[in-house]
């Protein structure tokens, strides 16, 4: 399998030092890249490895659509990917692997099986097909092409909202997109994550137009509006009628990667996935429907070691729910409208003044 220890080994940056750009590429050895096509309504965010990542999985909720998930399984042989692919299109949106795979198969990346080298690249799909953009690519979808265009596009600075994967999003109540928070922890450890929001339910608490990640906000990052003044009973309004998305036409899925420059084990990774999907919990209601395919993938790029394992790791994962939260409410406030009749509006169409 390819060997990650030149990264392992290197000595691990001061915090201090790190530019903090509040997206997941503040975690040393990741870059992401977006391709979007506004005429469709859909894109593909590709999660870059600058060397072979350990890589993890979680999955849960009731509809997923996937692509290499089960050689994340900690008993499988491969145990790092070369990437992370989240893509629109539902199953159509799987062939952006292959575009990624072929991108990085040129530049001579991959598994090593004897003199071939096979690319490792997982990936997760959400539903934007009934979002108003034109879905007659008959057989032609454009998937691979948009899988490459990320690819090559990948870099340490990215945009957020209507673009990549999070292009055709839409939630219960208002329209969904990309987004991507860090933050380090108290050990030093960066934690990052991108999102696709999807969400068969709503990231606001009632009709808004506060966000459900309120409480994790920092520096005005999503608008800094604060919780409900009168939360008890927004709470409990909504636990007796949630906000649903229309109708089993509208189907859904929040897509994540979650990733660290800690020095994690396969199952330690896969523990960081798990705990990250409280994450959306704690920004989305309801969650992990039967309409939704909720995955949250796990990187580790092994920059610096964990000192305690057990207590920094469960640390590391409090911390990624938190920053996963934070990137989905990111997600919502940067999105814009789609140029279709029809479409959903975005939360500023709502309640921008």
């Amino acid at each position: 399998m390819p060997s990650s220890a030149g990264s392992a080994s290197e000595p691990p940056a001061p915090a201090e030092s790190l530019r903090v750009r509040n997206l997941i590429t503040d975690v040393p050895g990741l870059r992401v890249g977006n391709a979007t096509d506004p005429h469709i309504g859909t894109g593909v965010t590709v999660v870059l490895c600058d060397a072979p990542a350990v890589a993890a999985v979680d999955v849960r909720g009731g509809g997923p659509g996937t692509r290499e998930t089960d050689l994340l399984d900690p008993a499988a042989t491969v145990e790092r990917a070369d990437a992370i692919t989240l893509s629109g299109g539902s199953a159509f949106g799987l062939d952006a692997a292959s575009g990624v795979m072929a991108g990085l198969a040129a530049r001579g990346r991959g598994f090593a099986v004897g003199t071939a080298k096979v690319p490792i690249v997982p990936g997760a799909i959400l539903f934007d097909l009934l979002n108003g953009g034109d879905k007659g690519w008959e057989a032609h979808p454009p998937y691979t092409q948009l899988g490459r265009d990320a690819l090559e596009a990948a870099d340490l600075d990215f945009t957020l909202g209507s673009v990549g994967a999070g292009t055709g999003c839409t939630t219960a109540t208002v329209k969904g997109g990309l987004g991507s928070a860090s933050a380090i922890a108290a050990s030093g450890h960066v934690v990052g994550a991108v999102v696709a929001v999807n969400a068969a339910g709503s990231p606001l608490f009632g009709d808004g137009p506060q966000f459900r990640a309120a409480p994790y906000e920092r520096d005005g990052e999503f608008g800094g509006l604060g919780l409900p003044p009168a939360l008890s009973q927004a709470l409990a309004d909504e636990v007796i009628h949630p906000h649903l998305k229309g109708g089993i036409s509208r189907f859904s899925t929040t897509i994540a990667v979650v990733a660290t420059d800690a020095t994690l084990t396969t199952v330690q990774a896969r523990r960081l996935a798990i705990m990250a999907q409280n994450g959306l919990a704690l920004s989305l209601y309801p969650v992990h429907t039967p309409l939704d395919g909720d995955v949250v993938f796990a990187l580790s790029t092994e920059k610096r070691p964990l000192e305690v394992p057990l207590p920094d790791l469960a640390r590391l994962g409090a911390l990624a729910s938190v920053v996963l939260a934070r990137a989905v409410a990111r997600a919502i406030f940067a999105a814009t409208r789609l140029p279709f009749p029809d479409c959903q509006k975005t939360w500023h169409d709502h309640f921008a003044p």
